[in-house]
């Protein structure tokens, strides 16, 4: 550790003398990018010093010295462990007689070593030359192993490992096990026994430093400092690496295929002719987010904006369109503010009876493709996209939009499918579906043979399991719609679509932004506040505060 201190700080002074000859020849002068790349540097140097210190404070931290004293030195010698084992209690000699006849009993049993386990979440915790490793998931291994080896009758044990504030971490898993294994056995066993026979059973690690007990048989790990030093030290040479998590999701290395798993990721989702709010804020930056983690750790991700852009309030749109502006099919209207446009639509449809008649039948004949109702559809899609594009490149937010109208074909092959199945019931003039554990119904098929929110949602998942080959799907929507997609998953599993690949399939809910009078924020009534609106006024705001602090010309910030 002391020759790689040295050896860093000799490096930084020949750097600082190369850096003092290079930058004083007059072709560096003035240099923009020469600029740019020293800001950088001093960057990294800051980061690097703060490393630094940090191995530095923990070379000063004294050695941590086992209260058993000589005795656990015994104990060392007799039956070398990676860990000191310090308990608060001593061990009678009934409870290590037992403790022998049990394991004695467990070798009889089963005399060979069980081969180490690798569950979703403890393959490739370790870590390797691309990967940094996962500290807590080497932990839930090596406890996972111990508890199978010390009592491999019973496999549904809980493996319970969590940060832990007396240590590092610790395994609550004894008092659960002595529970059961009291149930199972009629002998009331104590957890603090068991808590001893986990660690007597726990493979070596050089990552741990020690081991100890508290409380009814809270089993309380400190992690090495000798090895936090060495992921520092990694740190340091290689940067920051992403963990190897690819395995948790999908067939990554079934069949011979070193198969990045596909993850599609369902978020913001505005609605076209209608303009983005700050209720589309929380989906669109919580999605991307998840998304950047999973692109960074090495999935497969495919980013989806679930417009919505077909509907009853299409027709509403396009009557309007028609009347206000008849020569559409040759000359673009003027609709750059949908905001406006829309509402006034809203207004006719409330108000004026022959208007609605006449936006249904606009409806009618957008589902029958008519060509001049398309022409009129897509020129308000292009309208709305737009406005959407502007505020994802405020954003720097990637997204491929693929709408409701994708999925129109599939839903007719979605009912023909769901009732070949006989999973449709013919219900006041409706086909719905019934879920197992939910009392309502999904409407599949309406009276007038329309379809619906929940059918369109069962033909996206549907594609998405089927075409995309999904491994994995994350939708990014509002809590208030959790019972909706509980229906959804439900009805997928119904299907039989998630077990063809087994994919997992989240919802990652969220609040639901509320307005000034306490109700969720929409945009039908077209007084909800503009994303676009609210976006210039943050960064007006924000330079207005920089310029009051003098810090609008600084251009690096630590």
């Amino acid at each position: 550790m002391d020759a790689l201190l040295a050896r860093l700080k000799e490096q930084e002074e020949e750097v600082k003398q190369l850096e003092a000859q290079l930058f004083s020849r007059p072709e560096f002068k003035d240099n923009r990018k020469l600029e740019e790349l020293r800001a950088e540097n001093d960057k990294l140097n800051y980061r690097a010093n703060i490393l630094v210190r940090s191995i530095e404070d923990l070379k000063k931290q004294p050695p941590q010295v086992n209260v058993a004293g000589s005795k656990s030195a015994d104990n060392k010698e007799k039956q070398p462990q990676q860990s000191e084992v310090k308990s608060t209690e001593k061990k009678p000699d009934s409870h290590k007689k037992s403790s022998e006849s049990k394991q004695n009993d467990n070798k009889t049993k089963k005399s060979t070593t069980p081969a180490p386990v690798k569950t979703n979440f403890t393959a490739g915790a370790e870590g390797d030359k691309d990967h940094s490793c996962r500290i807590l998931d080497i932990l839930v291994g090596l406890f996972e192993q111990s508890i199978r080896k010390a009592f491999p009758e019973d496999t549904t044990l809980p493996v319970l490992v969590v940060p832990a504030r007396q240590a590092d971490y610790q395994c609550n898993s004894a008092m659960p096990i002595a529970q059961k294994l009291s149930a199972t056995t009629g002998k009331k066993i104590a957890p603090t026994e068991v808590a001893k026979i986990i660690v007597e059973n726990l493979p070596k690690h050089d990552m741990i430093e020690k081991i100890d007990y508290s409380g009814p048989g809270f089993i309380n790990v400190t992690i090495s400092p000798s090895f936090v030093s060495k992921q520092i030290r990694d740190i340091l040479t290689k940067g920051v690496l992403p963990p190897n998590i690819l395995t948790m999701v999908g067939k990554l290395g079934s069949n011979g295929e070193n198969k990045r798993p596909k993850v599609v990721i369902d978020f913001s989702s505005p609605n076209i002719a209608k303009e983005m709010h700050v209720g589309h804020l929380r989906s669109t930056i919580i999605g991307d987010s998840i998304a950047r983690l999973l692109e960074y750790t090495g999935f497969d991700v495919l980013r989806l904006n679930h417009l919505g852009d077909w509907g009853t309030q299409f027709g509403m749109l396009i009557a309007h369109l028609q009347d206000k502006f008849p020569e559409y099919k040759t000359v673009s209207p003027p609709i750059g503010d949908l905001l406006a446009f829309y509402k006034a639509s809203k207004k006719r449809f409330d108000e004026d009876e022959e208007f609605k008649k006449r936006a249904y039948v606009c409806v009618v004949k957008l589902q029958a493709y008519d060509p001049d109702i398309i022409h009129a559809w897509k020129m308000i899609c292009d309208v709305s996209r737009k406005d959407f594009e502007y505020i994802y490149k405020e954003l720097d937010v990637k997204i491929t939009d693929r709408g409701e109208s994708f999925y129109q074909d599939r839903m007719v092959d979605l009912v023909k499918e769901l009732d070949s199945k006989n999973l449709l019931k013919l219900e006041d003039g409706r086909k719905v579906m019934f879920l197992p554990d939910i009392d309502v119904p999904m409407t599949i098929v309406k009276t007038d043979g329309g379809f619906t929110y929940d059918s369109s949602d069962m033909a996206t998942i549907k594609q998405r399991l089927q075409e995309e080959k999904a491994d994995w799907i994350v939708y990014v929507i509002d809590s208030g719609q959790a019972l909706h997609m509980q229906s959804i998953f439900a009805g997928a599993k119904l299907a039989g679509w998630t077990d063809e690949n087994s994919a997992r399939i989240d919802h990652v809910g969220f609040g639901v932004v509320l307005g000034e009078d306490g109700k969720k924020l929409k945009t039908r009534s077209g007084e909800a506040v503009r994303l676009r609106d609210l976006l210039d006024e943050g960064i007006d705001r924000s330079l207005a505060k920089l310029k009051e602090k003098n810090r609008d010309t600084v251009k690096n910030f630590f």
